[in-house]
């Protein structure tokens, strides 16, 4: 009883063929590493600009804080990762949109994000005004899940690495909360 199996035919495929059949492999960064950099420059670039708005002064100080507020040493290393994952995630995502105008809503979004992350150290830090930065915590968080929206069905990784963004945005916002619960109400 000796059974053939049937047979499969291969056909040669050419590296071309094959990196179209692969939309999902990462850029390369032997190849891409200067757009990479360049992501971590601009990512970098919102967190000082927010950073330097971001002032801890007798004000700042003077705030009844929840006992569950994390350190405030550990805010500057939660936003680096966060910026980190930021600069990788666009990065990925820009690589994975072929379509012109596709790469400018990714720019678009990336841009509102950045507008309302730094703003909010504005209204927060130099208004001092935590009343009004929770109306704009919403823009923010609102803005990190348009970009994981508009990214995942393209990147999925793109889009899970915005996620420890969108969670410490949440918890901010509870801070926020939290902080005008028991400081307001604010002139």
């Amino acid at each position: 009883m000796n059974q053939e199996k049937p047979s499969v035919s291969v056909h040669p495929v050419d590296s071309e063929q094959l990196q179209q059949a692969l939309p999902s492999r990462l850029p390369g960064l032997k190849s891409h590493w200067r757009s990479l950099l360049l992501a971590f420059v601009i990512s970098f670039a919102v967190a000082g600009l927010g950073s330097s708005l971001t002032v801890l002064d007798g004000w700042y100080f003077a705030l009844r804080q929840p006992p569950w507020k994390p350190p405030d040493p550990a805010f500057g290393l939660i936003w680096s990762v966060i910026f980190s994952l930021c600069a990788i995630s666009a990065w990925l995502g820009w690589h994975t949109l072929e379509a012109r105008s596709q790469r400018h809503k990714w720019l678009i979004l990336w841009a509102l994000n950045a507008f309302f992350n730094v703003f909010w150290s504005l209204i927060y830090f130099k208004w001092h005004r935590p009343d009004w930065s929770i109306y704009e915590l919403v823009c923010i968080w609102l803005s990190v899940l348009a970009l994981m929206l508009f990214i995942y069905p393209k990147r999925r990784a793109a889009a899970w690495l915005l996620l420890p963004y969108l969670v410490w945005v949440t918890i901010a916002g509870v801070l926020n909360y939290s902080t005008i619960v028991l400081n307001g109400p604010f002139a």
